[in-house]
């Protein structure tokens, strides 16, 4: 294999196909980035088992070959070459030499054969996306996904693919954000349900332009991202996904409507006092008003109050501040309205006069107010 490559070229499918590469990893291939020429340039590839990336940069190819060089020195070596053309040459399997300029490195490498395959995935039958519709949707519901490994279950993004719409829907049991945007996607496989790896959600948004159309196709269990010169490809998460739909309450009937900022800010302040496993608050609502309160007993208490406009009877309600902060920096509105049935009622919150077609909703779980 020989070829010649930009410097810029080389460190920019290096910098897509690095997140993928694991830190560590007891198989000693994984710690390598595989390169191939094509017909266009060079593909770089890289995976940790659970997601891959490949993506292809043009090059000029002057014999065809592949080998695997270990990803995090190539990284380092590319970072600090001077501003000219890189040549590559293999001679074996494994060995590569890099010269640019006056600099020259040999790195010894893996063969071929040792790389792991990517996974089986079929895009005769595939949904066509557009970029920017899968970056509002998880860039709306990633955060709420669960970390705790006792239900792996909510460790993933519930992504619906319908004809007509997308929605995606994350939780981890105490509070839940979903959200629906209209698409013009074309699902020649037709209406489908999928969980998906927060980790690869993170690999589409930072790989993918918005303004890129994505084709996505699927395999037994695992589901591939691919754009002209990108693919990305990830196990999926298997099992039924909790029907959340039974948590989103239809019958609140008190709501207030707050500017976002504001509530931010004394959210902010209450929390300083507030405790630090249970970060709970008190708000009082009433007419006009809501009240909020903090006490505890090792450090002390806290009160504040702000104008909202309420609609419901008086409402005494506990929630852990840090979950409200995290919604409240997703809304895209500068006003919230809040939903309530009662203090041990499931709440929700909503951008309010926000002037788009997607749907946004989320929902967060009280705490009590004594224990």
């Amino acid at each position: 294999m020989r070829f010649t490559i930009t410097r810029e070229k080389l460190q920019e499918a290096l910098n897509a196909v690095a997140a993928s590469v694991p830190s560590k990893t007891t198989l000693p291939v994984l710690a390598n980035i595989l390169i191939e020429t094509t017909d266009r340039g060079i593909r770089l590839s890289g995976t940790d088992l659970d997601i891959a990336v490949s993506t292809e940069v043009p090059a000029d190819v002057e014999a065809s070959g592949a080998t695997t060089i270990p990803a995090k020195k190539l990284a380092e070596i590319a970072r600090e070459l001077p501003p000219s053309p890189v040549r590559i040459t293999t001679s074996g399997e494994q060995r590569a030499t890099l010269e640019c300029g006056r600099s020259k490195f040999k790195l010894l490498g893996l063969p071929r054969d040792e790389f792991p395959t990517f996974p089986s995935v079929k895009f005769s039958d595939s949904w066509r996306v557009k970029s920017g519709d899968l970056h509002k949707l998880i860039g709306h519901t990633i955060f709420a996904v669960s970390t705790e490994e006792s239900r792996p279950i909510l460790n993933g993004v519930l992504w619906e693919l319908r004809p007509g719409y997308m929605r995606m829907v994350a939780t981890n049991g105490h509070r839940l954000a979903r959200m629906e945007v209209p698409s013009g996607a074309t699902a020649d496989a037709g209406a489908t349900d999928l969980i998906v790896p927060p980790k690869a959600l993170d690999q589409i948004r930072r790989l993918f332009p918005a303004e890129e159309e994505l084709e996505i196709g699927r395999g037994e269990n695992h589901i591939g991202f691919r754009s002209p010169f990108t693919a990305v490809y990830t196990r999926l998460i298997e099992g039924p996904y909790p029907s959340y739909d039974q948590v989103i309450p239809k019958d609140n009937d008190k709501y207030a409507i707050c500017d976002k900022q504001s509530l931010v800010s004394a959210l902010k302040r209450m929390s300083v006092v507030a405790s630090d496993q249970t970060h709970r608050i008190k708000m009082a609502f009433n007419a006009g008003m809501v009240k909020f309160s903090v006490q505890t007993p090792d450090l002390g208490e806290a009160q504040d109050e702000l104008p909202v406009r309420y609609t419901g009877d008086p409402l005494d309600i506990g929630f852990n501040a840090s979950y409200l902060l995290e919604i409240l920096r997703y809304m895209p509105s500068d006003e919230v309205k809040m939903t309530f049935r009662a203090p041990e009622r499931a709440a929700t919150i909503e951008p309010e006069g926000w002037d788009d077609p997607s749907k946004y909703l989320c929902l967060v779980m009280p705490l009590r107010l004594v224990d």
